[in-house]
């Protein structure tokens, strides 16, 4: 009995090793985790310290959660409240192509949606314009 019990737990400490190594995807928050803020040009906190005065002097559209008014603000407003507050995107100064691997992780990892290619272009232009480290 107790080989049959042993060998019930090594089977399924197995399979469940397995399943955890069968999905491995990149978080790309997590990977800057641990690192000093400043040490990698794509870590949010370098962007956020070096415009932190400019961060805070705009207002916004009250209508769209305090996003700067501009070509594709209601879009992006829309697009990304079904998931979580315009202070998540206000609080981002990331580069471009960050934005870009976001928005894959977003949609692949998080389950966005994704809108229709010009709207989705959009958008990312007015994240870019507005949220980015390289303005």
């Amino acid at each position: 009995m107790i080989p049959k019990t042993v060998a019930t737990a090594v089977v399924a400490l197995a399979l469940g090793s397995g399943l955890a190594v069968a999905e491995t995807r990149l978080d790309p928050m997590a990977a800057l985790a641990g690192r000093p803020a400043g040490s990698d040009p794509l870590d949010p906190m370098t962007a956020l310290r070096a415009r932190a005065d400019t961060a805070e002097t705009a207002e916004g559209n009250a209508e769209l959660g305090g996003l700067p008014d501009g070509e594709g603000a209601e879009d992006t407003y829309y697009q990304c409240v079904a998931c979580h507050s315009t202070e998540i995107i206000k609080q981002q100064r990331v580069t471009d192509h960050r934005w870009d691997e976001l928005w894959t992780w977003m949609v692949e990892a998080q389950g966005m949606v994704e809108p229709e290619p010009d709207t989705k272009a959009l958008i990312l232009t007015y994240l870019k314009t507005n949220f980015s480290s390289e303005r």
